[in-house]
């Protein structure tokens, strides 16, 4: 069995004296695993970091094996982060999501083009938070929890839309949720695609995200806590907020 893709490297661990079993996120194959001999060595190990871009050819006797990889580097992004604690952070973010939420070996072919375009704008500290909610939104949507969010789940209208249901995931306006307002999530005009969205609405719309891929996403992966990178992340961005 043999096949050749890029992929974006979600994690790194190292396998005996001298390899490595590394798991990249793939447009064709999706999450996938495999060996990289001499991936813990001296020439590799730098090129192995979260979120490089790799083309990779992947071999083995059978196609349920781990398999083993054969890795070029095409694009490191840690130079966009060095220096950069947000940036960082959201980096780790990203790839820890991507770890803990796609099945493996399944195609998301249009996530894949998300994540790839939101790492290659790593080092832009002015675009880069609100991409980053975009492409939670998109992760949602993708792994079929998705928000919608284009009218009124009560009356159905397209104005005024200030909440959303923690159970559907869809919009409420001010004339809607009535008295149930206080058992709904706040909407920021972010997640509206309003604006150009501050550090501190993006903030809030995170927690809104958070909740579906607390509550929804995890829940249905067994209950399992999120990565606590998002969470630093998000903190992360709540402190610049306040500067």
């Amino acid at each position: 069995m043999e096949w050749r893709d890029q992929g974006i490297l979600l994690h790194s661990r190292r396998h005996g004296e001298s390899a490595a079993i590394i798991e990249v996120f793939t447009p064709s194959r999706g999450r996938h695993a495999g060996v990289v001999r001499g991936g813990a060595g001296r020439r590799m190990a730098p090129v192995l970091q979260p979120g490089a871009q790799l083309d990779l050819t992947w071999r083995a006797r059978l196609e349920d094996h781990i398999g083993a990889f054969t890795v070029e580097p095409l694009r490191s992004r840690m130079a966009a982060v060095m220096g950069d604690r947000l940036a960082l952070a959201g980096l780790n973010a990203v790839v820890a999501l991507l770890q803990f939420a796609l099945p493996e070996r399944e195609a998301h072919e249009s996530l894949y083009r998300h994540s790839q375009n939101l790492l290659d704008l790593l080092g832009d500290s002015d675009l880069w938070p609100l991409a980053y909610l975009r492409w939670e939104q998109v992760l949602l949507e993708d792994l079929g929890y998705g928000l919608d969010l284009s009218r009124c789940a009560v009356t159905g209208v397209e104005e005024g839309l200030a909440y959303v249901s923690p159970r559907t995931g869809r919009a409420v306006s001010r004339a809607g949720a009535g008295d149930w307002a206080d058992r709904l999530l706040p909407l920021p005009a972010c997640l509206l695609g309003q604006g150009e969205g501050t550090d501190s609405e993006i903030v809030e719309a995170l927690r809104v995200t958070g909740h579906f891929l607390t509550h929804h996403l995890a829940h249905e992966l067994g209950n399992k806590p999120l990565p606590e990178a998002r969470q630093r992340f998000v903190d992360a961005l709540a402190r610049r907020s306040l500067r």
